[in-house]
Order: structure tokens, then sequence, then C-alpha cells
């Protein structure tokens, strides 16, 4: 794993391309501090997670691992507690989060996408969750994170035939936003549009969604009124009414 800045953005690679960014526990363990440090940046306007190469995205949790990582419901719940706080951490940020996804986006790698808040792909990006074939029970949060993504059939034929779909169908349900053939560029230009918006406001409506769709961890409806809150008080408000009226871009400063 490594995380670094470059201008706004904040960047999350799953660095495995030899085994094509499949999930090992140190990669999990990894999530959440990395997470942190580039939410609490104040240059970070969003985050983008991708995995190294163009291989994929990552292929899944690494199966090696399963004989002793979920050797039984015991030690399943242990390392779905590590997976959960990988999850939670992406849902939890306060910056917008982008999954930019090219090749395989297998069971674990979806699972991260699903907790972004927003996907793009590129034309060989190709997706599945394979728990029928593995005989694994999907963890609730996670299944809660597809159903508020592409609904509960969507999320059930996934599910039941564990098939892999393209970037046509996942546009379709809802699992992705865009098709881009080049993703990165795209990425990249959604994060420029993202920069550009009022950051109060963007934490508010991301919070109110989550509520609304009720994704894991979402805050509760009086948290949401005091982000409202806090948008109105904001200097940012100031800034927005004046620029208005000044016919000019407004410069938000996130207070």
């Amino acid at each position: 794993m490594r995380a670094f800045l470059d201008g706004s953005i904040g960047w999350l690679v799953l660095n495995r391309p030899e085994r094509r960014n499949a999930l090992a526990t140190p990669m999990w363990a990894a999530i959440p501090p990395l997470m942190k440090l580039l939410d609490d940046s104040l240059d970070v306007k969003a985050i983008v997670i991708r995995g190294a190469g163009s291989e994929a995205f990552a292929a899944g949790a690494d199966i090696s691992e399963f004989g002793s990582a979920r050797s039984d419901a015991e030690a399943a719940k242990s390392y779905e507690q590590l997976n959960g706080a990988a999850f939670a951490a992406i849902r939890g940020a306060a910056k917008s989060v982008i999954a930019l996804i090219e090749g395989f986006c297998i069971g674990g790698g979806l699972a991260i996408v699903l907790a972004c808040d927003l996907r793009v792909a590129a034309p060989s990006a190709l997706f599945a969750l394979p728990p029928a074939r593995l005989g694994l029970a999907y963890p609730l949060d996670g299944l809660r994170d597809l159903v508020a993504t592409v609904g509960a059939p969507a999320a059930k034929e996934l599910l039941f035939t564990a098939r892999r779909i393209g970037t046509e169908e996942a546009l379709r349900i809802g699992l992705i936003n865009r098709i881009a053939s080049d993703a990165e560029a795209e990425t990249r230009a959604l994060c420029a549009e993202i920069a550009d918006g009022a950051p109060l406001s963007i934490a508010h409506a991301k919070r109110a969604i989550d509520l609304i769709a009720e994704k894991p961890g979402h805050l509760s409806q009086a948290e949401v009124m005091d982000l409202a809150t806090r948008c109105f008080n904001s200097t940012d408000y100031a800034e927005g009414r004046a620029a208005f009226a000044e016919k000019r871009k407004p410069r938000f400063g996130g207070t």
C-alpha cells in the first residue's frame, strides 16, 4: 500500500501488481491509517483509490490466507473485523472518495469500490462477487453498501450467480458512475470539478445522502442537520453569495 498527494488529490494505491493487487492482511490493516492521513490533509479536496498497474484494481482478498484467516467462524469473524475497519475508514472520510477501476475488480476489491462515493471505470474493468463459489457469507455492512448502490434485485443477482460483468452492465445497474477510455484523466477531471465546490457543502451532501441510503456508519439526522447549520454559518456561504452577485468564480476555503 502507498499513499501520496498530487495537487489537491490524495492517492491511495493498492500496490501488489504481481498478485493482481490481491488484498493480504497487511494491506487491509494499512488502509485506515493511510485514509486518515489523506483525509486530514488540508491540501486534499478528493481521495482516489486505485490498483497499481492496469491489470487489476484488486482481484479480491488473498485466498492463500483463507486457510488460517478464515479457517472457522471465529477466525472469519476476526478477519471480517479487519476488513470492516478498512471499509469504515473509506466510508467515514470527510472528503469525497473516488474509485478508479481498471481490470479485475473482484470480491474484496469490489467491496472497497462500493465503500467509495463515486466510481470511474476503464473499459477493461470486470466485476464479480464470488462468495457463492467459495462457500462464504458476505458481511452485512458490505451487503448494505451493495444494496445502497445497485438495489436489492441486482445485488441478489450478483451474489446468487457470482458471474462477472463488464462496464456496460455495471453502468446500467448503477455499480459505476462513468466509463472512460482514459479512466485516470476522467478521474482527475472529476476531482477538479469537486475541488471547485464548497467543502462543507459537499461534506453535508455526502453525509445526508448516506443517511437517506442507510449506508453503514451513516450519521444521525441530528448530526446531518448540524452540518447544514455549519454550511449556513460558514464564510464559504458568504463567499458563494458574494461571488454570485459579482459574477466571478468563488474562492472557497472550507470554513
